[in-house]
């Protein structure tokens, strides 16, 4: 029986695990940074609201300038393939044979199939691209849908911990900050484990065990500091 693959291109979902997952590490460790200096819970709140707004636009920003970068890298690639195809058809023929061979064609398979696909432009630069780059140009993500998935995602991992603060303060509630973010840390953790079909308890440690060192040290900093705010 057939298993089903699913779909793994397009960065949609590594930008969607990135949002969250930094959204919380960023703003539960912020929040306890806040927490640990001894300020009120106003402007821990504060705090956490506008790290929460300023990570999501940074975190958009950012995926929509990668992926962009990406995609127009993609791109020239392609033109440099597009015009080598136009160029040198013989040479690229014999390219793409060589490659079905190392598949495990014989040389004579090899080049009639090479043959076959160099007779249409558009199909031999897209074969050329998968076999020489790994690339798939029909298959690009696309950067504003990464950007705004991405800034959704890290504003919704960025806005739990600070709901404790709206409700209470101090020590109750920076426990209550720490503990939704171990648990949504380790419901993503568990996700990832489960897509990649690898041990989730592991995968989920790694992301608890991420957040409690990044909201340790924050915490560590704050209270040294013993900064007040009024």
């Amino acid at each position: 029986m057939n298993e089903d693959h699913r779909a793994v291109a397009g960065g949609l979902a590594r930008a969607a695990v990135f949002g969250i997952s930094d959204g919380l590490v960023s703003n539960v460790s912020l929040v306890l940074g806040f927490a640990g200096g001894g300020v009120a819970a106003s402007v821990v709140r504060l705090g956490g609201l506008a790290g929460a707004v300023a990570g999501a636009f940074s975190m958009a920003a950012g995926e929509w300038i990668s992926v962009s970068a990406q995609n127009e890298l993609v791109q020239r690639e392609m033109e440099i393939e597009r015009r080598e195809l136009q160029k040198n058809p013989e040479k690229e023929t014999l390219e793409l044979a060589a490659f079905y061979e190392d598949h495990g064609m014989t040389r004579e398979q090899a080049i009639a199939g090479a043959t076959e696909v160099m007779q249409d432009p558009e199909r031999a630069l897209l074969v050329h691209a998968r076999e020489e780059f790994g690339l798939d140009p029909t298959e690009m993500p696309s950067a504003l849908g990464a950007a705004l998935l991405s800034f959704a995602m890290f504003l919704v991992g960025a806005l739990l911990p600070v709901v404790p603060w709206f409700f209470g303060s101090g020590t109750a509630a920076s426990v209550t900050s720490v503990s939704i973010g171990v648990v949504c840390a380790a419901a993503v953790g568990a996700a990832l484990g489960v897509s990649t079909e690898r041990s989730v308890a592991r995968s989920s440690a790694r992301q608890v065990l991420i957040l409690l060192v990044a909201t340790g040290a924050t915490y560590l900093i704050g209270t040294l500091l013993g900064t007040q705010i009024s």
